[in-house]
């Protein structure tokens, strides 16, 4: 694609963002109503053990447990603080005059996440880490729903000691969570539109393999939802070497990542960016292509850099104790941290952001040479070379990826998330 037919995408991305931000502006915080909320938390350590073992009474596990070397105690002090914390926000939704549903589990979220749930709920407020944000905006998907209703996501940290918690309301909340609660109910709040990255398979059939629950910590099976296979208009068929399409009904917010199974097998993959004719070989430890959103997470710890890895690059220079260099040399830490900054983009961003991990720079690869391990793109096609890849969404939900797959990742203003905030 030409510079300027490039640009021209990204400025009609912004147009129909502001469009849609413009439209959902009538659905102003003071006419949200209040009355019905899903509330989604977390599986605490000591419960996923009781998943593990189901077999077991709670005095054996905690027995087994002990004789492997875990501290018992702690797990069960901080299963505790969650299931109060849990209560206490169940609590503050009641004492508004707010119904509530309480899915109390991971496990059971998702087998009884329905679709009339979805419809039902005003709002959904995931309690716990990033984890389970993420895996409610999952299911606030329009394509998951199959409906254009879009049902606001807020989220508690139930553990802000230990968890950073980035796309929960700030830790003052996890002190304070009546105060949050009468916020929203009096709309006293701000949305936020996070930008969510759709992905469509292509081949010649329409068919999809089965996705795979990580969350569940065992190889289960997700729940299929239905989306129609479509035909591919005749440029893009040609392009691709596809005849259909087929959108996954699961919408990534921080990002989708592709790459072998095996951390240590090597992942090939080729890339086509923003529908160019240039086809981008490489041969690495696998793609994360980013969200505004998910910048703040795998993005940075990819690509960020340390205060030593600045100081190794002005030492290597030819005048490394020259006054001006270790002048540089002083301030290293400032360096890495506003480099480290610059990674991140804003929420409602329409591009995507790709990063080739551990790109292998020598002999043929990359082909060619040119291609960037990082960069902003508009859409993203990846066609696999890999053994036994994988694409997971979220770090949640996983489709088999192998030699012979694509995939297109692009950003549809209509598909963002709905969040509230509170400063």
């Amino acid at each position: 694609m030409p510079f300027h037919s490039t640009t021209r995408s990204m400025l009609k991305s912004k147009q129909l963002l502001k469009q849609c931000v413009k439209e959902c502006s009538s659905f102003s915080p003071a006419n949200f109503k209040l009355k019905r909320a899903l509330i989604v938390t977390k599986l605490s350590r000591y419960e996923i053990e009781q998943l593990r073992h189901p077999e077991l009474t709670r005095e054996q596990l905690e027995q087994k447990l002990r004789d492997r070397g875990t501290d018992v105690e702690n797990v069960l002090y901080l299963h505790n603080l969650h299931k109060d914390f849990e209560r206490r926000i169940v609590r503050s939704f009641r004492n508004v005059g707010c119904e509530v549903k309480m899915s109390s589990s991971r496990l059971e979220f998702r087998s009884s996440l329905s679709k009339d749930v979805m419809s039902w709920a005003d709002v959904i407020v995931p309690v716990g880490g990033d984890g389970t944000f993420l895996l409610s905006a999952n299911r606030a998907s329009p394509l998951f729903a199959l409906s254009q209703q879009k049902t606001p996501i807020v989220g508690f940290n139930s553990d802000p000691q230990h968890s950073e918690g980035r796309l929960l309301l700030p830790k003052y909340y996890s002190e304070n969570p009546e105060e949050a609660v009468n916020r929203i109910k009096s709309g006293d709040f701000k949305w936020v539109h996070r930008s969510r990255i759709r992905t469509t398979m292509l081949g010649n059939n329409g068919t999809i393999p089965e996705s795979t629950d990580l969350f569940r910590h065992t190889a289960v099976k997700m729940e299929q939802v239905d989306t129609s296979p479509e035909l591919l208009d005749k440029h893009m068929g040609h392009k691709y070497n596809a005849k259909m399409k087929r959108i996954l009904p699961y919408l990534a917010l921080n990002e989708v990542f592709i790459g072998e199974q095996l951390s240590a097998r090597v992942s090939h993959l080729q890339l086509v960016l923003n529908h160019q004719d240039v086809v981008n070989k490489t041969k690495c430890s696998g793609l994360c292509v980013s969200t505004g959103t998910g910048s703040t997470s795998w993005h940075t710890s990819i690509n960020r850099i340390t205060s030593s890895d600045v100081d190794d690059l002005l030492q290597s220079l030819p005048d490394s104790c020259a006054p001006h260099v270790l002048k540089l040399r002083a301030n290293v830490e400032e360096i890495a941290q506003r480099y480290n900054q610059g990674l991140l983009f804003p929420a409602d961003d329409p591009r995507l952001c790709y990063s080739i991990r551990e790109q292998i720079c020598v002999g043929v690869w990359p082909s060619p040479k040119t291609f960037k391990a990082r960069d902003f793109v508009q859409t993203v096609f990846i066609k696999s070379h890999c053994i036994d890849a994988n694409l997971v969404i979220d770090g949640s939900i996983s489709y088999p990826f192998n030699d012979g797959a694509k995939v297109l990742l692009e950003i549809y203003p209509e598909d963002a998330l709905l969040t509230i905030a509170l400063d």
